[in-house]
């Protein structure tokens, strides 16, 4: 394995604790990476906005991925480049997620959009993304600018179906992956994670065998192939776990922290 000159996370259920906050050890193992010359940066199924608040504590300074990959962004979070569902997918993603009774978001590059102000997970997502939903009763005019949707639900098996059916009636048409048990996303056809850590790779100049990723779910394997080194989380499932390159502890227990001390500058 070559030397590692740049590091790329997952943020939720990697970066961030349960409570979706930044340790104190997190932070000094970003720190330590620049110190190092390695360079840091992450890729996420958030929207550009929802990764505001990690810039300045992790003095960010490369291109962020958002959307699972659809668009990278500046630190500034001024968008490099963005690919969108297009929009006979995204219409007929709602009606998947509609027919298994999973509450809809559908997300652009600037807003957060959902018919439900009191769904199960809008706390979750507001306290996530630091940001209100805007609520609509019609998603019609905001598809042809959609870079993801979302279908949420506590009934982790009726969505692991609708997964199934969503890869069935979508095809090629855009990306399906789970971010979280509670989280299905449709994003983008043919860019995903890994396609994300290729695009960095060539914009920086840093083969992809220098460098480590680390992620704790289904959309973070895509990224596990393209990397010299990957890192799961110790909360990952089993299959993602037994398809990286070390496991590490998990977000709960400072597993970013480790992993960085442990199998990059260790």
């Amino acid at each position: 394995m070559s030397a590692v000159s740049l590091v790329v996370s997952d943020v939720d259920g990697t970066l961030v604790t349960p409570e979706k906050t930044l340790t104190d050890a997190s932070v000094r193992a970003a720190h330590r990476l620049h110190e190092r010359g390695i360079g840091f940066t992450v890729v996420s199924s958030r929207p550009p906005f929802g990764l505001r608040m990690l810039i300045e504590p992790l003095a960010l300074g490369l291109p962020i991925g958002a959307f699972n990959g659809g668009a990278m962004a500046k630190p500034t979070l001024e968008l490099i480049e963005q690919r969108l569902v297009p929009e006979p997918a995204a219409r007929r993603s709602i009606e998947v997620i509609e027919q298994f009774a999973a509450d809809v978001w559908v997300f652009t590059a600037e807003l957060w959009l959902a018919r439900n102000a009191a769904g199960d997970y809008v706390p979750r997502e507001r306290r996530t993304l630091q940001a209100e939903p805007t609520v609509v009763t019609d998603f019609t005019p905001y598809l042809t600018r959609a870079a993801k949707i979302v279908g949420s639900s506590r009934d982790f098996g009726k969505l692991a179906a609708c997964e199934e059916a969503m890869r069935a009636a979508l095809g090629a048409q855009a990306s399906v992956a789970r971010s979280q048990a509670y989280y299905l996303d449709v994003t983008p056809p043919s860019v995903d994670k890994g396609t994300f850590v290729m695009a960095l790779s060539q914009r920086l100049g840093i083969p992809p065998a220098a460098i480590a990723v680390l992620g704790d779910g289904e959309n973070d394997i895509a990224m596990f192939g393209k990397a010299g080194l990957s890192i799961a989380m110790g909360n990952a499932s089993e299959d993602v776990r037994r398809q990286a390159t070390y496991v590490t502890k998990s977000n709960a227990e400072d597993g970013f922290a480790e992993a960085i001390e442990q199998y990059v500058l260790g």
